[in-house]
């Protein structure tokens, strides 16, 4: 959202001059061609879940998805892409928009979609938790049975919640990350719903305020403040107890065993299988105060 904001006030008006690509596998759609959106004026920015979207004059949409590692500069006109991260360069009048992204994976995507049939794809159906009540909350998440950080994170059901903030929100909540979104009471989905509304509220000013009339220049998913997502072995905030985390494919859930999961300690696929009966279960084997269990984890150290 901060990203959509400080664009607006860039581009929205101004004439895209031109689209140079950097890697030739950012783009990911041939019709139309991309040179059709040069020479088009920006006629407003929108978010789609997780991706940005500039109409174009001519009922044209340039379809842009950060992925995990993408990031957005704002650089003096016809600025040059950087080396091995730089993917594409957006001129505009006044600025040049610079898109990078490490890693060696490229997962970053652009699409140049014609009219609102072409755009219609790119609209996954998620409920903007912010724009609905407690209602609509409630019939998105039992739409399906999933575990909860599956649920929050599924762009069909909830659109913009990625893994960071998936993480707050549990935490907020005080709800497992493996809870089934079909097993929650009454109480717990109204907590889920607040937990919801107040972290994205929450986040989206505090990058408003440090961002101000700037471009955002420090995007990252790990940011200082944050309760649990990115703090593994730190302390919880609200009880002290070291932050746990499950990793599986490329990324990471982030818990409290004693505020999340009624001091039970989630099994990390990788680790469990390695450690067997090492493998702490609890908080208190964790921290070695379990009677014969010696120190869980830290037995073989």
């Amino acid at each position: 959202m901060v990203y959509i904001e400080a664009l607006d006030r860039r581009v929205t008006g101004r004439r895209l001059e031109r689209v140079r690509l950097a890697s030739p596998f950012l783009l990911r759609s041939v019709d139309p061609p991309l040179a059709e959106a040069g020479g088009r004026v920006v006629t407003g920015l929108l978010r789609l879940g997780k991706r940005i979207v500039f109409a174009l004059e001519g009922g044209l949409f340039l379809v842009l998805h950060l992925m995990i590692a993408g990031r957005l500069r704002w650089e003096a006109r016809n600025a040059k892409p950087p080396g091995r991260i730089g993917l594409a360069a957006f001129d505009f009048e006044g600025g040049t928009l610079v898109l990078t992204e490490a890693g060696s994976k490229k997962r970053a995507a652009l699409h140049l979609a014609r009219g609102e049939e072409g755009l219609a794809p790119f609209r996954r159906g998620g409920l903007e938790v912010l724009e609905s009540d407690e209602r609509a909350f409630r019939a998105a998440l039992l739409r399906e049975r999933h575990t909860l950080k599956r649920a929050l994170t599924d762009p069909r059901l909830f659109s913009g919640i990625g893994n960071a903030y998936s993480d707050e929100i549990l935490h907020r909540a005080r709800l497992s990350p493996m809870q089934r979104s079909d097993h929650l009471d009454d109480a717990a989905i109204a907590r889920l719903h607040a937990a919801c509304v107040g972290v994205l509220k929450e986040w989206t000013d505090r990058l408003r305020r440090e961002c101000g009339d700037g471009f955002p220049a420090k995007v990252t998913a790990f940011r200082e403040g944050m309760a649990v997502h990115g703090r593994f072995g730190k302390p919880c905030p609200e009880c002290g107890t070291a932050v746990q985390r499950i990793v599986y494919a490329e990324n990471e859930c982030n818990y409290c065993p004693r505020c999340q999961t009624g001091g039970r300690l989630l099994a990390d696929r990788a680790l469990s299988r390695l450690l067997h009966d090492d493998w702490p279960r609890s908080v208190e084997d964790l921290e070695g105060d379990a009677p014969g269990r010696g120190r869980g984890r830290g037995a073989r150290d």
